[in-house]
């Protein structure tokens, strides 16, 4: 399969990238060989907060949540919420199992691997909120068909949402920026913008923490753009 040929991350089926980095430290190997296999989503089935956590909760999932700085910091902010992260990059997946361990959060499940594979398993209409932050770019035209924000992950994501539930992107790359708003746009009958005044996409809120890598990319001269979306029932 070609970087050419026609589709979007719902019809590629397939990860681009680096699955992992440098070699796992002792600790870090040791969370991923054992704490992992405790709280990793199930291979097959559906994923639901009653199959997960055996009880209905409201229900997060973030889109490559990076080192999980992101995902740790809301589901310690909500513990009687229930998140499900999916991240294929094996470095990132032992990082945020750290925060899991110290944090003690028995209310995050992870998924190393594709993570449009485990959200076609979650019911239509079952999340309160989706994250997808600073996604790969792929700043390359002949790429676009790579980038997450493409007509075929919105609408699998605006099927999952409830009915004003929230959709929440951020990025620090101008050319991401502008092909989002182009692709949401497209789908107004789905989404509604939340901001109202320009602070409302510049700076983090509601509940949304600034992550190290956006602190890191306006400390080297980077706008972070924080992007709100409500499902419309």
């Amino acid at each position: 399969m070609t970087a050419h040929k026609a589709g979007d991350p719902t019809t590629l089926n397939r990860l681009y990238g680096r699955a992992s980095g440098h070699k796992l430290r002792k600790g870090q190997q040791e969370l991923v060989d054992k704490l992992l296999p405790q709280i990793e989503v199930p291979p097959e089935g559906e994923v639901t907060s009653a199959r997960l956590f055996g009880e209905d909760r409201p229900l997060h999932f973030e889109i490559g949540f990076g080192s999980g700085e992101h995902l740790a910091y809301r589901a310690d902010l909500l513990p009687d919420h229930a998140f499900i992260g999916a991240e294929p990059f094996l470095n990132g997946v032992a990082t945020a199992l750290g925060h899991v361990r110290d944090k003690h959060l028995a209310n995050v499940r992870l998924w190393k691997g594709d993570a449009l594979e485990v959200l076609g398993r979650v019911p239509d209409g079952a999340l309160s909120f989706l994250y997808l932050l600073h996604p790969d770019p792929w700043p390359k035209a002949r790429h676009a068909k790579r980038r997450m924000v493409n007509d075929g992950p919105v609408d699998l994501i605006a099927s999952k949402l409830k009915p004003n539930g929230e959709f929440r992107l951020a990025t620090d790359d101008p050319t991401y920026l502008n092909w989002s708003l182009m692709v949401m746009q497209r789908h107004r009958h789905q989404f509604e913008w939340l901001a109202k005044t320009p602070k409302d996409f510049l700076e983090p809120s509601g509940g949304w923490i600034e992550t190290r890598y956006g602190a890191k990319s306006r400390r080297q001269g980077r706008r972070p753009y924080y992007l709100r979306y409500r499902r419309i029932g």
